[in-house]
């Protein structure tokens, strides 16, 4: 086994999702940063309009790519059981199946959605004064979805053998480029919200690029030049990426819809409601960050077909993630109008912003449990039971 990579079939269950969480949970963070740091400097720079028209595009881009990303939940629960048998072959093949099917369905969501992007705007009712900021951005994020998919992948794939570490280095990087390239790409070059959208798909290109000579070099995992992969492959892995993704586009829509309802309620309340957004997002991370490693971990053992040592991390799992976010709930509660001042000062897009975000706290818990378990389940590769 490569150094940084674990072996989740042996050693100390709660000792194992603590140490592999953490990097994830900071992947995810520096992840989430993007979009931040741009909420940031657009609000700031740019005004409480310019962030609403951020905060609806953000919500079209993730609704729209949720479906793909759902095949890197199918990537995590093939590879890690791949990895548990020890099966090396397995590994180059779906590896290559993923590289190929991950390729032509980023291009495809590239090209739809920078020609039609306007009407997804109208279809969430964005107002007219948001639109053509609204408009540029999104076009601008789907030219960079290929680099998206691509360095997110990776980082599944070095997940599922067992190494949470590397990833940061990708991350990192794609973080502090996006800090600089900000408010250089707004202010400076006099790009405005254009600005923006840029600085974040040249930070993913870096970092997506960077992913690749780095795994390559050190053969950190088993990728081939692409090819052709078999139907069996394609279709083990659309029977399981297909009711994922869909999860995920469910989870999205939902999202999609309530936004849809928020610019009906005017400029202060889209401004509050994606200062909201960003923070919620933030504060779910550790939740999102153990599912994974629940994710991973059972994967392993469920290839090896020990249950119990997979009902043992079930059990850990849910206890842990409940204690960590009904902490991170509280928290929310009593300071949650200092966090959405990060982003506006304007009063009433604050004061619905902090109402908003308190009410949502008190559900963290319940959610984290409900990632633990739906980790457990996509380790199974019982994807549909968690879609339904």
């Amino acid at each position: 086994m490569m150094a940084g990579q674990h072996d989740f079939t042996q050693g100390n269950i709660l000792r194992h999702l603590i140490i592999f969480s953490g990097p994830v949970m900071l992947t995810n963070l520096l992840q989430t940063s993007y979009q931040f740091a741009d909420s940031l400097w657009v609000g700031n720079l740019l005004g409480a309009s310019a962030l609403g028209s951020v905060a609806v595009s953000s919500t079209i881009i993730f609704t729209v790519l949720s479906f793909v990303l759902g095949l890197n939940n199918a990537a995590l629960t093939i590879l890690s059981q791949q990895k548990g048998r020890d099966n090396e072959s397995g590994l180059k093949r779906y590896l290559n199946a993923f590289v190929v099917i991950l390729t032509v369905m980023a291009l495809l969501l590239s090209t739809l959605g920078h020609t039609f992007a306007e009407q997804l705007l109208r279809l969430l009712g964005t107002p007219e004064t948001m639109l053509p900021e609204a408009q540029t951005y999104l076009q601008i994020n789907f030219l960079g979805i290929l680099f998206l998919f691509g360095y997110n992948f990776i980082s599944t794939v070095l997940r599922a053998l067992g190494d949470s570490k590397t990833p940061l280095r990708f991350v990192m990087m794609a973080v502090l480029l996006n800090i600089i390239l900000n408010p250089l790409f707004i202010s400076g070059f006099g790009l405005g919200i254009k600005g923006a959208a840029f600085a974040t798909i040249v930070a993913q290109g870096s970092a997506f690029l960077y992913g690749i000579v780095y795994v390559l070099s050190k053969k950190l995992a088993p990728f081939s030049i692409p090819s052709v992969p078999a139907k069996q492959e394609v279709g083990i892995i659309l029977n399981l990426g297909i009711p994922s993704g869909l999860q995920m586009a469910v989870i999205s829509a939902g999202s999609a819809a309530i936004m849809s309802v928020v610019t009906g309620f005017g400029n202060h309340v889209v401004a509050g409601f994606g200062a909201a957004q960003r923070l919620d997002s933030i504060l779910m991370l550790p939740a999102h960050a153990l599912g994974t490693s629940v994710n991973s971990m059972a994967g392993q053992n469920i290839g090896v077909r020990d249950w119990p040592r997979v009902r043992q991390i079930a059990k850990f799992g849910v206890l842990y993630n409940f204690s960590v976010m009904l902490l991170v709930g509280i928290i929310v509660v009593l300071f949650a109008e200092y966090g959405i001042r990060l982003f506006i000062e304007d009063p009433a897009a604050v004061s619905f912003g902090t109402t908003y975000l308190q009410i949502i706290a008190l559900c963290y818990p319940f959610l984290g449990i409900n990632f633990i378990l739906n980790g457990i389940v996509r380790a199974a590769g019982a994807m549909y039971q968690v879609l339904v």
